[in-house]
């Protein structure tokens, strides 16, 4: 890092204390304004964010509208039409012992916020959060994700086109820049990305007292009950395990399967794959070469089986979709979260013992997913597995609902954002009382 970058992190920094000191963000029309620009600018720049993240994930245009830039701009609207009933103060009852009195909440913009976006959906998951930020009147400096250059070019390209430095700046850099903006008092946190970064983050964080959310993986299992429609649980894999490379934090990590109806699955599960994704990059591309090693070493500790895929191209960054049967809790592919399009197999017998399974190896996952066609089977496993966030019968969809909070517990996180949601992370809320 050079003396000009750092003494650049410093004054953006300083500005904007400042500015957030003005009170002018505190205008909900100056917040309204700013979020129109953020969305104009996005769709403005569509074109290049279609070229960088082709570029930097092999991500096609279907891929980037549905789960990128359409994500944002859906939370974008969501504030603009929610923002008026977000800001307004909360009356609350008085009790006897206070009266005569009036009492209310309000949402205190935190001050400067620092997001630390991820490179695995780096539009969305960096431009999502600073929706939230900008609804609850904060500043913002941001520092995207290091292994997507081209993409995080373009998002520093839509910021400063849209936002003074002094409002909302982009800081690029690694771990040398990350650790410099660590260290400085920031009034709130956001971060995406694996557990142990997370961990860096909160305890540099500590060091201030500084409120943070972690939105971290884990383990997503996906469990298949015998009476599951088969073919629904391959589309869902499909789309769920697949879809970039199986770089999404709450992707099915692996397939916990009740051993009635693990063959007739696997086998329809490997057709689909052999028609529609055999080629290898039909997935996009693995962000580094390093993570595709990193693959490959654990698919050939592995003792699993490997039913189809396997292959690898580490200088092109490719990995073919891959299942591995006969997996059990101590092999490789199943020490950590995946983050690529490998997916291990495990049976079960009675419901109960996959619930104790998953609590014992891999507890508090970001995501739980069951398959079965009876409703009241599916809620041992919602009401006895922790989880951020779970679907019966589907698969990630849920993050895509501004009306649901998304979020992990315990190793997968803490905090959680989307619609109402992001505003309340970006915000303190502040008890009133008034004695006439």
């Amino acid at each position: 890092m050079t003396l000009d970058s750092s003494y650049r992190i410093d004054d953006v920094f300083a500005k904007q204390k400042a500015f957030f000191q003005s009170g002018k963000t505190r205008d909900v029309g100056f917040r309204k304004a700013a979020l129109s620009r953020l969305k104009q600018a996005l769709l403005d720049n569509k074109e290049a964010v279609y070229a960088a993240l082709e570029a930097d994930l092999g991500k096609t245009p279907a891929v980037v509208d549905l789960a990128e830039i359409g994500e944002v701009v859906h939370e974008v609207d969501f504030a603009l039409a929610h923002l008026d009933d977000w800001v307004k103060p909360e009356s609350v009852a008085t009790p006897d012992i206070i009266a005569p009195s009036d009492c209310y909440v309000t949402h205190e913009p935190f001050g400067v916020a620092y997001i630390i976006g991820p490179f695995n959906y780096p539009i969305n998951l960096t431009f999502a959060p600073l929706v939230g930020a900008l609804a609850g009147g904060n500043t913002c400096i941001i520092k995207p994700s290091e292994n997507t250059p081209r993409t995080s070019a373009v998002i520093e390209k839509i910021v400063a086109g849209s936002f003074a430095d002094e409002y909302v700046s982009v800081i690029q850099g690694a771990r040398e820049e990350n650790t410099q903006l660590l260290g400085l008092p920031f009034d709130m946190i956001f971060f995406t990305g694996s557990p142990g970064v997370g961990k860096v983050v909160m305890k540099a964080a500590a060091e201030h007292l500084t409120p943070v959310v972690l939105e971290l993986g884990g383990k997503c299992p996906l469990i298949v009950l015998s009476d599951a429609d088969l073919d629904q649980v391959v589309d869902q894999v499909m789309f769920g395990k697949f879809i970039n490379s199986g770089q999404t934090c709450i992707a099915p990590d692996y397939l916990y399967v009740q051993e009635s109806v693990k063959i007739p699955l696997l086998d329809k599960l490997v057709a689909r794959i052999r028609e529609s994704l055999a080629e290898l990059g039909s997935t996009g591309k693995i962000v580094t070469t390093a993570q595709v090693d990193r693959l490959k070493n654990l698919l050939s500790e592995s003792k699993g089986e490997v039913l189809i895929g396997g292959t690898a191209d580490v200088d092109q960054r490719l990995f073919s979709a891959t299942v591995v049967d006969r997996v059990d809790w101590s092999d490789s592919l199943m020490t950590a979260e995946l983050f690529g399009p490998i997916l291990p197999v495990l049976t079960f017998g009675k419901p109960e013992d996959a619930i104790r399974a998953i609590n014992e190896n891999h507890p508090k996952p970001l995501a739980l997913y069951v398959f079965t066609k009876d409703r009241a089977s599916a809620a041992p496993f919602i009401g006895n597995i922790q989880s951020g966030d779970a679907q019966v019968n589907g698969v990630m969809l849920h993050a895509f609902s501004p009306y649901l909070p998304f979020g992990g517990i315990g190793p997968s996180g803490m905090g959680e954002y989307h619609g109402y949601y992001s505003f309340l992370a970006f915000t303190h809320k502040k008890s009133v009382r008034f004695v006439p």
